[in-house]
């Protein structure tokens, strides 16, 4: 299969994928949060092609993108208060409600279950996308299943070229981490996947969010197998304790391994001995730059990736989540 890419400013990308995905085929779309991989949410058919396209296990669901809370009507068969309540806050943007389905929705989008994910993005190409299609279209990141996700066209075309048909090019993403998941079909609603989107910024909206049990975490894509990993080893250190990290720094080059260092702290900056060094500001560049740099890191052939951490405050809770899943050892 020959993967097309085309600007998002052209004329003519957003009427060809359209034509593409009536025709059940396959188009990587941008959104404000990272890039996603769009079928037509009601084609079983095209569905199941995304999960062979990515190497997604079957029982990981995934999210519905639509244009509008209008739209999102047409996929759930109830929007409790608390659901009116954040769809008209945050959208469109990196939000992801999680509500009771309808028969329309395939059991293939929802993994079997009585729940679906939807979400009105905010990026002006992918809602003139959803508008011209005029339905739902599923969204999960355009990657292969467990790496980093991607935040540039080329990082769709590394891990999916010639497994999909369109790829729409609409530069680096803004934010560069995923959706916030939030179940409302519960009472308080409860975060399934931290996001971009901070606890801070809903519980001011909504209130008190309460923490959910397992069952309730099978509800949220990218919650229930290994993500966000790179091919190097992923270590993390505390933040600003230079000490610790060229400890482990030096424990690496002790073993001949090649080394990234990803870090945010003055002192760590001038630090030597690695491949590459990624340097950030603070935990907002450090979320729109981390998929990146670990993707770069792994184009570099480093054996192990050194990050400094950050506080788990606001989007610093959420980079904090990736890092954890990044690093986590691998299982064969």
């Amino acid at each position: 299969m020959l993967t097309q890419v085309r600007r998002a400013s052209d004329e003519t990308t957003v009427a060809d994928a359209v034509t593409i995905l009536r025709r059940g085929g396959l188009v990587a779309f941008p959104t404000e949060t990272v890039y996603g991989l769009g079928a037509d949410a009601l084609n079983p058919e095209a569905v199941e092609r995304v999960f062979e396209a990515k190497g997604r296990p079957a029982d990981n669901p995934l999210i519905v993108h639509v244009a509008s809370a209008k739209q999102a009507r047409r996929f759930a068969a109830d929007l409790p208060e608390s659901a009116r309540t954040l769809m008209e806050k945050f959208w469109p943007g990196p939000l992801t409600v999680v509500v009771e389905r309808n028969d329309l929705v395939p059991d293939l989008v929802t993994a079997g279950l009585d729940t679906v994910a939807i979400r009105v993005p905010r990026h002006p190409v992918t809602l003139a996308l959803l508008e011209a299609f005029d339905g739902g279209i599923v969204g999960p990141s355009a990657n292969t299943s467990g790496r980093p996700s991607p935040t540039r066209a080329e990082h769709v075309v590394h891990d999916l070229a010639g497994r999909i048909d369109f790829v729409i090019d609409g530069g680096p993403t803004v934010i560069g981490l995923e959706s916030t998941v939030v179940d409302c079909t519960v009472a308080p609603p409860a975060i399934l996947r931290k996001g971009a989107l901070t606890r801070e910024a809903l519980e001011q909206a909504i209130g008190p969010l309460q923490r959910p049990d397992s069952n309730g975490m099978s509800r949220s894509p990218g919650t229930r197998h290994r993500h966000y990993a790179p091919r190097a080893r992923v270590v993390l250190t505390p933040p600003e304790d230079p000490e610790r990290f060229a400890a482990v720094l030096k424990e690496c080059a002790d073993r001949r391994q090649t080394i990234g260092l990803l870090v945010h702290s003055p002192a760590l900056k001038s630090l030597r001995g690695s491949v590459r060094t990624t340097a950030v500001t603070g935990s907002e560049d450090l979320a729109r730059q981390l998929f990146q740099a670990l993707r770069e890191f792994d184009a570099a052939g480093v054996d192990t990736i050194i990050v400094e951490a950050v506080e788990e405050t606001g989007i610093g809770a959420t980079i904090m989540d990736r890092l954890r899943r990044a690093a986590e050892e691998r299982t064969e």
